[in-house]
């Protein structure tokens, strides 16, 4: 009896490890992108001006932002198995095809299928984690698939180094990767499965039926919007940073492609990968002793982005900006690892990944937006120490959000 209880954690850790490479290259072929813009737009003369660069970005955020509420019913609907399967195999086909783009339309074609396929991934891989760990390990196991995440924009800020290699360049890297992700599909399917769907009392049919369907069970519930919004005003910071921190340590500090893209990602995502040990471990002691654990973990986390906001747009050298994207990123550790296990305390399971697409389309689509208008601002030459000040008081009001949610006892102890 007692093995039985160990086979299925071992299992769920396994889960884990299988879609550990499945998240790094979801966030290598996306950051690869901002690392080699120069070269790229060298290539691509077509590409005008940075706010032409900002639509690149933003049109990949709209795709996967409008797709995911949808990408994440039909995970909770057929299952989360073959969602991830095919999505990974979709997005590598698109990576390796945006190694042979040769205009701007064609580029900008291959960012918006790659925010198609890929916007079906991230949904079904938390709520397929979520499924198989219990509130004990849910953290800890979403921080490590997290931490898959974290080593992909790693290895995306050393993508400069390739773009500006004469044996490799940003064609190589972009076909490499994706024939990668698509040979890596075939043993996914093999060895992934989906979680054996418990019996439903008629007591809890009847109450599933009573709270109604996907948008009256989420779209009424103010736990699900409050967590809606602390979700998203913190990542338009988050992906300003992504997208952008490469190319303005390169202007503001004279670097080349490969030195800023390493300064930009390499420091910033070591901090998250600490970030989310510490906060998922932090916030699965804390559960022990009351259901806000999770929720005062990430509020941590997010009071972490303050200071570490005015550090980036004030920086005068380069080492005071690499301090500021430590603390930035160590926040962003705790905030990352927690947000799918809240939504697990404030909705049903069937909800989960349909909950998390909604999230998505929300804050990216705002990320998105975000990055236009950074690239707007930039050609207007408004100062970084305003910008990335006026993130930080968003943070700040991100805190009082996120404790303003209230899981349910019955959710907080499942």
């Amino acid at each position: 009896m007692s093995s039985q209880p160990s086979n299925a954690l071992r299992y769920a850790w396994f889960i884990v490890a299988l879609l550990f490479p499945v998240a790094l290259l979801n966030y290598l072929d996306r950051q690869m992108l901002a690392t080699m813009k120069a070269s790229m737009v060298h290539d691509i003369p077509t590409i005008a001006n940075k706010a032409d660069w900002g639509l690149v970005l933003g049109c990949f955020k709209w795709t996967y932002a409008f797709l995911s509420p949808f990408a994440g019913y039909v995970a909770d609907r057929l299952g989360r198995r073959y969602v991830i399967v095919a999505s990974l195999f979709v997005w590598s086909i698109v990576t390796w095809w945006t190694g042979h783009v040769t205009t701007f339309n064609e580029l900008i074609a291959a960012r918006a299928l790659m925010g198609i396929s890929e916007a079906f991934y991230i949904p079904a891989a938390l709520a397929l984690i979520a499924d198989f760990h219990p509130s004990g390990t849910r953290s800890r196991a979403v921080g490590v698939h997290q931490t898959g995440i974290y080593i992909g924009q790693i290895l995306g800020g050393f993508a400069g180094y390739a773009a500006d290699s004469a044996d490799h360049g940003w064609r190589w890297a972009f076909s490499t990767c994706g024939m990668i992700g698509v040979i890596y599909a075939l043993p996914l399917l093999a060895l992934l499965r989906n979680p054996e769907t418990p019996a439903i009392s008629t007591a809890e049919s009847n109450d599933r039926k009573e709270h109604g369907g996907v948008i009256r069970g989420l779209l009424t519930n103010r736990n699900f919007i409050l967590l809606v919004l602390y979700f998203t005003l913190p990542a338009i910071a988050g992906w300003v940073v992504r997208d952008w921190m490469p190319e303005i340590l390169r202007e503001k500090f004279s670097l080349g492609q490969g030195k800023a893209g390493v300064s930009a990602i390499l420091y910033v995502q070591l901090a998250s990968m600490a970030g989310v040990v510490i906060g998922g471990y932090l916030a699965d002691r804390w559960m022990r002793t009351t259901s806000r654990g999770r929720i005062y973990a990430s509020a941590i986390g997010m009071m972490l982005f303050l200071p570490a906001l005015f550090s980036v747009g004030n920086a005068g050298t380069l080492t005071v900006a690499i301090i500021g994207l430590v603390v930035f990123g160590l926040g962003w550790g705790f905030f990352d690892c927690n947000n799918m296990p809240i939504l697990c305390q404030i909705t049903r399971p069937e909800l989960r990944a349909t909950g998390y697409g909604i999230m998505n389309l929300v804050s990216i689509t705002c990320g998105g937006l975000g990055d236009v208008a950074f690239g707007w601002l930039r050609d207007r030459h408004v100062s970084l120490n305003l910008i990335f000040g006026s993130f930080a008081g968003i943070a700040l009001l991100s805190v009082f959000i996120v404790l303003m949610i209230k899981p349910t006892k019955e959710n907080a102890a499942a």
